[in-house]
């Protein structure tokens, strides 16, 4: 049978045809989706059907929610009600028509939103619920600890005990620090306060003389170590023309000494620290460097016999050195003691030495370890130091170049038998050199002098009446105070 007539007889009689409408809600032609995704679920509104086309009822459904399934497929869109299929252009060709809906009973695929589908949908759902749920609980937990994002919490600082690097002003400092004591000295009318170091387990310290001198006859000393702990000292001896003292106190155990270096190893440029007590301002810790060696100094003055006039071939720093600090240690970057800080250079006092009234201006002087060591001995061995001599008298009214050999006094200018007298040393010869160095002034000679060893051999550059001589002098000795 042809086409034709296939489709008249299946044509029911009396009813014209017609072409269905464009159903806005309905797929693609040929029911295909697109080739990106899937065909979402869509819900089409059941369309109204012509008058006096038979509706049947919905079937209802059973309590407990069992689908039921229907007696056959529900009539095709377009379907006239006499069941036959009028011709559509817009239905899938023959040959292609899109397969039934399946049985679920039966285990087939089911349409987009249907039950498995809507199961996938709740799944994801909770998974996504309890998501949020977690991250809601740990950023609620995170602001109850810690406060709200906006608050602005610091790390805590940790503090380590690691020693400081060797060599550095904090490892010098952390060495020499428990051996560092502040004395405080009082005495009839005059009090003051310096620093000294310990020197041995036996309680020597070692300080200035000038700091000790208001103690006096019957004063007290009372020393102050790193730990706070203080103990009454009393003085073993002193010498102010070297302004040097050893105190000693008793009963203190678990003393720190200090290590003595060698000052005659130091050099112009050599890095150091002064540590003590500047107004009283205990552990205090400063640093410089060497700025000259066998820098002739005095010091003191005030005694209008000159009494306290000490004369010193000084070390000179940069490190700052204050009212406080003498009788404190200069060390070197060991940590060993090169120095004994004593006087200061004042920006007011006249171009003179002060033994630590004023501020610092950046030049500080030191004792020599090597000759404070010498001295320290003697006054712990003996209660006095001695210091070398050459037996002359020199005239302090000189104003030339060098150190005028003469009386002033009465008493001899050269001593009969001394080291000069044997030298053949004459009254009115100028010393101006000492081993080669020049000499500027007496007090320049003295202190060249004093920096040497009784029985040390010296050569001595002399001017007599225009001539220059090379005499050769031993040291002899005298006693201090």
């Amino acid at each position: 049978m042809g086409t034709a007539a296939m489709d008249k007889a299946n044509s029911a009689p009396g009813q014209p045809e017609s072409r269905p409408g464009h159903d806005p809600y309905g797929t693609p032609p040929y029911g295909q989706p697109g080739p990106w995704a899937p065909a979402p679920p869509v819900q089409r509104p059941q369309p109204t059907p012509p008058t006096g086309t038979h509706v049947p009822p919905v079937s209802p459904t059973p309590p407990g929610g069992t689908q039921v399934p229907q007696a056959g497929p529900p009539p095709q869109h377009g379907t006239p009600a006499g069941g036959a299929p009028r011709y559509d252009p817009w239905a899938a060709p023959a040959g292609h028509a899109a397969p039934p809906p399946s049985d679920p009973a039966a285990g087939g695929p089911e349409e987009p939103g249907g039950r498995r589908g809507g199961g996938r949908l709740i799944a994801g759902a909770a998974a996504i619920a309890l998501v949020a749920g977690l991250i809601g609980g740990g950023v609620g937990s995170y602001l109850e600890r810690h406060g709200t994002f906006s608050d602005v919490r610091l790390p805590q600082t940790v503090t380590e005990g690691a020693p400081a690097p060797e060599g550095s002003i904090a490892g010098i400092a952390q060495t020499v620090l428990p051996g560092v004591v502040t004395l405080h000295v009082s005495g009839s009318g005059e009090a003051g306060s310096g620093t000294g170091f310990v020197l041995d387990d036996e309680g020597h310290i070692l300080t200035n003389a000038h700091v000790v001198r208001p103690a006096g006859q019957g004063g007290v000393i009372e020393v102050t170590f790193g730990s706070g702990d203080s103990a009454r000292a009393e003085v073993v001896g002193q010498d102010t023309g070297y302004d040097l003292a050893v105190v000693k106190v008793d009963g203190v155990s678990g003393l720190s000494p200090l290590t003595l270096g060698d000052s005659d190893a130091v050099r112009v440029g050599d890095p150091v620290v002064a540590i003590g007590a500047p107004f009283e301002l205990a552990g205090t810790v400063t640093s410089g460097i060497i700025s000259a060696t066998e820098r002739p100094i005095t010091a003191g003055g005030a005694e209008a016999d000159g009494s306290d006039i000490s004369y010193v071939n000084a070390l000179q720093t940069d490190a700052p050195i204050n009212p406080g600090n003498s009788g404190g240690p200069l060390v070197d970057i060991n940590g060993r003691v090169i120095g004994v800080n004593s006087a200061i250079r004042t920006a007011d006092g006249g171009g003179g030495l002060d033994p630590g009234q004023a501020g610092s201006v950046g030049l500080g002087f030191a004792i020599p370890v090597n000759q404070a060591k010498d001295v320290a001995e003697q006054l712990i061995n003996t209660g006095r130091a001695t210091y070398p001599v050459i037996g002359v008298t020199l005239d302090t009214g000189y104003l030339g170049d060098g150190a005028r050999v003469g009386s002033s006094g009465g008493g001899p200018a050269v001593v009969p038998g001394g080291p000069a007298d044997d030298a053949g040393m004459a009254d009115g010869d100028v010393i101006t050199a000492v081993n080669g160095e020049r000499v500027r002034s007496s007090d320049e000679l003295i202190v060249r002098i004093r920096s040497h060893r009784p029985g040390d051999r010296l050569e001595l550059t002399v001017e007599r009446s225009g001539d220059e001589l090379e005499l050769t002098v031993t040291l002899g000795e005298s006693s201090g105070d």
